[in-house]
């Protein structure tokens, strides 16, 4: 396990020990937090509400944490369901998890002028399913069922996609060419259980063919690996998401897995039960990749009133990936600086 000196952009004064402290102690993961894709995604948001003022309309959450949603509710965003909702003629968001082309379709029949605020990673996945389906393979996508991005990633080729969600999924998979099947995965999965739907898929299909590149994306990994490198020193391990969050749910199994004695998924700091603490020396405190870290820090100010003092920064990568806004709005932003201020 590496420590570092200070927390991250915290402020908060942290200390790296070569032996384990004595006491009440906080060990904080990094990386954690905010990955690029959802910083790309909110400042997409905010930009557009500063070009042309509310009301501005998303498709679905622009990411999965609800004091984002909130905060950006309150601000004039309006979240919808379904391009139905939207006014014609409107400015329309499309979220961080990506839509799928039948969406895209229905917003050019109502006329809507779109900005697409899909992450990086998740477009990268859409292109290999097109990829993949031209080649009229099978592809058996590894993902949660329900879930906005594997309904968006399944859309682009729906009759090329099954979806293999649980361990009995795989007994219901049926593919027309034993030498034509690759599969795919969801970004936000834990690593490990990824892994093992794709070994028994690979039982069942040995010349199954794994994505060019991993799908699961390195914010995801780069959390789970610093909860596991933290987790068995743990009493508990409270992961700051929201419950339709799926990589910070993902955080908390992972912790349990790698050796926690218990885990915990809250928004706020509010939400912690003070029967948790009972008899906890250690406690693990990381975030989801849709979490604003002054949640984090809200964590740290509560325990640390009630006596867990000490604050070690587990850092087991440093991150230091960005992605340029979508094209559509640094397009507007960049080449007509003096456009009206609302476009509806």
């Amino acid at each position: 396990m590496s420590t570092s000196p200070q927390a991250s952009d915290s402020g908060q004064d942290t200390t790296a020990t070569d032996s384990a402290p004595s006491g009440k102690r906080i060990l904080l993961a990094k990386p954690r937090g905010y990955c690029a894709g959802v910083d790309r995604a909110v400042d997409t948001v905010e930009r557009v509400l500063e070009k042309y003022g509310a009301p501005v309309y998303v498709r679905k959450e622009i990411v999965h944490n609800q004091h984002v949603v909130e905060n950006l509710r309150e601000r004039g965003v309006v979240f919808v369901e379904d391009t139905e909702e939207v006014p014609e003629g409107s400015l329309l968001v499309f979220s961080a998890h990506g839509v799928s082309p039948a969406v895209r379709e229905a917003a050019t029949r109502r006329n809507l002028r779109t900005i697409d605020a899909t992450c990086p990673l998740v477009t990268k996945v859409h292109k290999e399913v097109n990829r993949f389906a031209r080649q009229d393979y099978d592809i058996l996508l590894i993902g949660h069922e329900g879930h906005e991005e594997v309904e968006g990633t399944s859309g682009e080729a729906p009759e090329n996609v099954q979806l293999v969600d649980k361990p009995e999924d795989v007994d219901q998979v049926e593919v027309r060419d034993p030498s034509r099947v690759v599969w795919l995965s969801q970004t936000t999965l834990s690593v490990d259980e990824t892994m093992e739907r794709v070994n028994q898929l690979q039982d069942k299909y040995p010349e199954m063919q794994a994505p060019p590149s991993d799908d699961i994306c390195y914010a995801t990994s780069n959390r789970q690996v610093a909860v596991k490198a933290m987790a068995e020193e743990c009493d508990l391990v409270l992961v700051v998401g929201s419950q339709n969050s799926s990589n910070s749910k993902r955080l908390v199994e992972v912790a349990l897995q790698a050796g926690a004695t218990s885990s915990h998924l809250i928004d706020y700091a509010s939400e912690i039960d003070e029967s948790w603490l009972e008899g906890v020396d250690t406690v693990g405190v990381t975030s989801g990749a849709s979490v604003p870290d002054v949640l984090v820090f809200q964590v740290l100010d509560y325990l640390q009133e009630r006596g867990w003092g000490e604050v070690e920064e587990v850092t087991t990568a440093n991150e230091k990936v960005s992605f340029a806004l979508p094209r559509e709005l640094r397009k507007d932003l960049d080449e007509n600086p003096n456009s009206p201020q609302s476009v509806r």
